[in-house]
């Protein structure tokens, strides 16, 4: 029961938000009166999403299970990357330069690539989750690894603490506040490489179902399906923050 008043003031404004961005929707429709195929109100893109329930849960429900493995992925391959980081010079000597290099690269590019390579299916928009999440992660995680209490580094080096049981039971629980950091990051960056995935070559998921209503001139169904798509990014957020309080 305590848990939920510390809840309720944490939706409260992006709620509060929310209604403005609506009010504000609502206004532009008023007042300049676009067509509905430029700009539908509010009210159309309720009724499309009522109307339509079934065949946007249904796309939504395969966009989950992508953003969910890239985040799983993505997260658990960038920590672990972190970690073997820090515990060799060496190896980041040889390998930050890349992953830093590698930015430089526009993911979205590789979208193309990872659909010739993989195919259609699930595959490619998981990999594209990944690498959108994979660098966050990893470079967040390592930031705080390398910042832990010098004083206490000295006192594990003065109990000859091996360097693994340092990492497990000194510098890990240190690094947990900046790696919480790179999960919030990957919970609403992991929609979108999904998303870019569905764009460029599926036959289900809701970025599939926006190319679609969009080629339809169906666009109250496609401002539905983006509607559910923040909602998703929302509650995932909202979740992975949870857990990372929890865990803290």
């Amino acid at each position: 029961m305590s848990a939920a008043p510390g809840l309720a003031r944490r939706l409260a404004p992006a709620g509060l938000a929310g209604l403005g961005m609506l009010a504000l929707w609502q206004g532009v429709v008023w007042a300049a009166a676009p067509p509905p195929f430029i700009l539908p109100g509010p009210e159309a893109v309720v009724r499309a999403l009522g109307g339509n329930a079934r065949l946007i849960g249904g796309h939504a429900l395969a966009t989950l299970w992508e953003v969910l493995a890239g985040l799983v992925l993505g997260a658990g391959f960038g920590a672990a990357t972190a970690v073997a980081l820090a515990l060799s010079r060496p190896a980041r000597v040889l390998v930050m330069p890349v992953l830093v290099l590698s930015q430089a690269v526009p993911v979205f590019a590789l979208a193309p690539l990872l659909t010739l390579w993989l195919g259609y299916g699930m595959l490619p928009k998981v990999a594209m989750a990944v690498l959108i999440v994979y660098f966050p992660v990893a470079s967040a995680f390592l930031d705080g690894l390398m910042r832990t209490d010098p004083g206490w580094l000295d006192l594990a080096r003065m109990m000859r603490a091996r360097p693994a049981r340092v990492m497990w039971h000194l510098r890990i629980p240190a690094a947990l506040p900046a790696l919480a950091s790179g999960l919030r990051l990957a919970a609403v960056y992991a929609p979108i490489g999904a998303v870019i995935g569905e764009w460029v070559g599926a036959s289900r998921g809701l970025g599939y179902l926006m190319l679609l209503a969009n080629g339809r001139a169906r666009i109250d169904l496609m401002f539905a399906a983006l509607l559910v798509l923040v909602l998703l990014t929302l509650t995932l957020r909202l979740a992975v923050g949870a857990l990372c309080r929890r865990l803290g």
